[in-house]
């Protein structure tokens, strides 16, 4: 999944796909052993001159070098883009791959998360938190996240959010998308003057 392909609550996968001969994970896994994919080994090998002087090479040339947060990817995440004119988040249970213009959050509470990054509430106090580059273009970093306070939900708070967002997920319509800001409002305990002052920000 690239940056460009992360869209709010969705995705639209451009049908790539990544050969991973990873170099195994802490005993949880071993090394992709190449010979095990001799299609793959044909075409690597016409790259052997290369390949062979790798710096960053496994336990051959074949295999990537050890990743630590290879875990990482099959777990439930929230990706976005690194750079973007727009503020999507997605919720990914997958196991989607990603590539260096994206990000990902692992952790709990994710549904409650990834609601709350995509609201208008979010858009609204925190647009600015993310420096402007040219075009418009915001850039959406770890150091920019930290600084922002978010809301601890509860258990069941979780639950209603889990519910919330598959189904956004799985058909994202408009009014679903408003009835999640008034969960978050309600959260946050908002007037009736401050929701409308921040209405419906739609910016996928």
């Amino acid at each position: 999944m690239r940056g460009r392909d992360i869209k709010r609550y969705g995705y639209n996968w451009a049908n790539l796909w990544l050969i991973n001969t990873h170099n195994g994970v802490n005993g949880k896994y071993p090394p992709i052993d190449i010979n095990d994919y001799p299609a793959i080994k044909q075409h690597l090998d016409l790259y052997w001159d290369k390949i062979s002087k790798r710096d960053d090479k496994g336990v051959t040339p074949y295999n990537l070098r050890n990743c630590a947060y290879l875990d990482d990817f099959f777990k439930p995440k929230i990706m976005y883009p690194n750079m973007t004119k727009f503020l999507p988040f997605y919720l990914d249970a997958k196991g989607f791959y990603q590539n260096d213009k994206s990000f990902m959050i692992t952790g709990e509470k994710l549904a409650f998360l990834t609601a709350f990054l995509n609201s208008s509430l979010f858009k609204y106090c925190f647009i600015d938190n993310f420096p402007e580059l040219q075009g418009g273009t915001r850039e959406l970093r770890k150091i920019f996240f930290d600084k922002i306070p978010v809301y601890q939900p509860d258990e069941e708070t979780e639950k209603i959010f889990v519910q919330l967002v598959n189904d956004i997920q799985e058909n994202y319509t408009l009014e679903q998308a408003i009835r999640i800001d008034d969960e978050i409002f309600k959260l946050y305990e908002l007037t009736e003057e401050e929701r409308k002052q921040i209405g419906f920000i739609e910016i996928s």
